[in-house]
C-alpha cells in the first residue's frame, strides 16, 4: 500500500491557537483526507514546541514559573481539545517534552558528531528573541527583525555549532535534481540565494537555557531549540524508539510550514538529515504570510482570531470552506468577517446551498422524491483536474474545480427550466435533466469530501445514500458517472447554508 506522511510545524505552546494555526494545519487535513480517499496509509503529525523561551516566559507571566511542565501540560491540552473540535484527524500530536523526543534528539545528536559535523566554538551575534533565531546584520531591515520589528540582542556565549557550510554544494545539487523538493518556485529561488551567499555554520546549543534537552555529555548546554525541533519529524514516526515503524514513514512526504521558517526546513534541516544519514524529505511547501484585515496577527494589537469562536459561529466546514477558497494556498492571505459573511451568503447559502435544496425539491415535485433513471451528465474533465490540484497542493484551484461544478448546475437549471419542461409533458427530459443534476451533486460531494467533510456527506444523506455505504467504496469505483441508482429514496430536510442577515 502507499503511504503519504505530512506533517505541519509544531507549535509554541505559549498561547491559544489562532486562525493562522488552524490555517496551516487545516490544509494538512485536507491533503491528508484526500490521500486516505485514495487508498493510501496516511499519517499526519502535529504537535508543540516545548522547550522554546518563549514557553518559560509564558508559565512566568501567569504565575507557574515554578511549574512549568504543568503549564505545558495544560497547554497542550488545549491545543489537543482545539485540534480534536476542529475536527483535525492527526494521527499523533507530539510534544518535545516527551522521552520519546529526547531520545530521539540524543540519537541524531550523536550521529552528526560521529561524522566530525559539530565543533564548539564561540557565538557572538545577533538573537531575536520572538523568532528564537540568529541574525547577521544582512538579514535585518533597519536594524530590526524583519519579523518582530524588534532589534535583537546582541550575544555572546560559547557553544556548539553544526558543520552547515560542509553541505552548501550537496545541498545545491539536491535542489538542482529536485525542483520539486522546495514549493512554491519563488520560495526555491530565495533558498538557493541564501545557501550560495549567505549560509554559515550555525549554533546548535544555548548555555544561557535552563529549560530543553541536555547536549549529550555537556549537562551546561541545552540542544537549541530550532535543532531540537526539527528532530519532531523524526521522533514523531518512531525514530530513537521504533524502527520498523521509522522505516515505514519515513522520509516524509510533505512538510507544511511558513514562508518564515524556510531557511530552517530547505537548508538546515536538510543539511542535519544529510550528515546523520537519514534521507530526505520530498518535499517542502511554504504558505505565505497570515494577516487580519490588512495588518499583521498579534496580541498587542489584540486582532489574534480564535478559530473556534469561528467554527462555533459557523460551523468547522464554513471555516476550511473560507481559509481554502479566499486564500490561494503557498501566497500571502488575509482574514476578514466581512469577507467571511459575503462568503458565506454568496458561494455557501447562495450557490451551493440554494443548488442543492432547488434540485431535491424538484426531484421531490416531479419524481415523488426519488432518483430517475440514469442520464449522460458533464463533468468532462473535472476529476482529472481535481486530482491535479490536490497532488500539486493548489487547495484554492481543487475547491473552484468543485465549485465550477456549482456554478453549472445552476447554469444547467436555468438553460433547462424543469418546471417548464414538466408543463410540455417532456417527461425524458425532465427525468434526464434531474439525475444529470442529482449525480452532479453526488460528484461535487465527493470533491468536497476532503474540504468540507460534514458537507459531503449532509450531501450523501440527501442523495439516499448510506454514508458509511458510500464512503465504504473505492475512489475509483466512486467517481464513475451514474453511480446514483435509480428509485434512491431523496431526503430534503433543511436548506444546508439558510442565508445569514449581516
Amino acid at each position: 500500500m502507499q503511504k503519504f506522511y505530512v506533517t505541519i510545524p509544531i507549535y509554541y505552546a505559549n498561547g491559544k491557537p489562532s486562525v493562522g494555526h488552524a490555517y496551516t494545519t487545516i490544509a494538512a487535513d485536507v491533503l491528508a483526507r484526500y490521500h486516505r480517499l485514495l487508498g493510501k496509509d496516511v499519517f499526519f503529525l502535529a504537535g508543540l514546541d516545548e522547550n522554546s523561551q518563549k514557553n518559560i516566559e509564558a508559565a512566568q507571566a501567569v504565575g507557574k514559573g515554578d511549574d512549568i511542565q504543568g503549564y505545558l501540560d495544560e497547554m497542550a491540552a488545549l491545543w489537543e481539545r482545539t485540534f480534536d473540535g476542529l475536527g483535525i484527524t492527526h494521527n499523533r500530536f507530539i510534544r518535545t517534552t516527551e522521552a520519546d523526543h529526547a531520545k530521539a534528539v540524543v540519537k541524531f545528536w550523536k550521529a552528526v558528531e560521529a561524522k566530525g559535523d559539530i565543533y564548539q566554538g564561540e557565538y557572538e551575534g545577533l538573537y531575536c528573541k520572538g523568532c528564537e533565531a540568529f541574525y547577521s546584520e544582512a538579514d535585518l531591515v533597519d536594524g530590526k527583525c524583519p519579523l518582530h520589528l524588534t532589534v535583537p540582542a546582541h550575544i555572546k556565549e560559547k557553544n556548539y555549532f553544526f558543520k552547515l557550510t560542509k553541505y552548501r554544494d550537496a545541498l545545491l545539487e539536491h535542489i538542482g535534481k529536485h525542483p520539486e523538493f522546495i514549493q512554491p518556485s519563488s520560495r526555491r529561488n530565495e533558498i538557493v540565494s541564501y545557501i550560495e551567499k549567505f549560509m554559515t555554520d550555525t549554533s546548535i546549543s544555548r548555555s544561557t537555557m535552563k529549560w530543553g534537552i541536555p547536549v549529550p555529555g555537556d549537562e551546561s548546554q541545552r540542544v537549541y531549540v530550532w535543532f531540537d525541533a526539527l528532530i519532531n519529524y523524526l521522533t514523531g514516526v518512531g525514530y530513537g524508539t521504533d524502527e520498523a515503524n521509522f522505516k515505514k514513514w519515513w522520509p516524509a512526504n510533505l512538510h507544511l510550514v511558513g514562508k518564515d521558517i524556510i531557511k530552517f526546513h530547505c537548508a538546515i534541516w536538510p543539511a542535519m538529515l544529510m550528515s546523520a544519514g537519514i534521507p530526505l524529505p520530498e518535499r517542502v511547501f511554504a504558505h505565505g504570510f497570515f494577516t487580519v484585515d490588512g495588518q499583521k496577527m498579534s496580541k498587542s494589537l489584540g486582532n489574534v482570531v480564535d478559530p473556534v469562536d469561528i467554527a462555533t459561529k459557523y460551523s468547522n466546514d464554513v471555516l476550511r470552506f473560507f481559509l481554502m477558497r479566499e486564500i490561494r494556498f503557498g501566497e500571502d492571505g488575509d482574514y476578514s468577517s466581512k469577507r467571511l459573511e459575503e462568503r458565506y451568503n454568496g458561494d455557501l447559502a447562495n450557490e451551493l446551498g440554494n443548488l442543492v435544496h432547488r434540485v431535491i425539491t424538484m426531484a421531490e415535485k416531479y419524481f415523488d422524491s426519488k432518483v430517475p433513471a440514469k442520464a449522460d451528465g458533464f463533468l468532462a474533465g473535472a476529476w482529472p483536474a481535481y486530482q491535479s490540484a490536490m497532488e500539486e497542493v493548489r487547495l484554492y484551484d481543487a475547491l473552484e474545480i468543485a465549485w465550477s461544478l456549482v456554478r453549472q448546475s445552476n447554469q444547467f437549471i436555468d438553460e433547462k427550466r424543469p418546471w417548464e419542461l414538466a408543463k410540455l409533458k417532456e417527461d425524458k427530459m425532465l427525468s434526464d435533466s434531474i439525475y444529470v443534476l442529482l449525480e452532479t451533486l453526488r460528484h461535487i460531494a465527493w470533491m468536497l469530501l476532503p474540504l468540507m467533510p460534514d458537507t459531503a456527506e449532509k450531501i450523501f444523506t440527501k442523495l439516499g445514500l448510506e454514508v458509511s455505504k458510500e464512503l465504504g467504496q473505492s475512489q475509483a469505483s466512486a467517481w464513475v458517472w451514474g453511480e446514483l441508482a435509480p428509485g434512491a429514496t431523496l431526503v430534503k430536510g433543511e436548506p444546508l447554508f439558510p442565508r445569514r442577515e449581516v
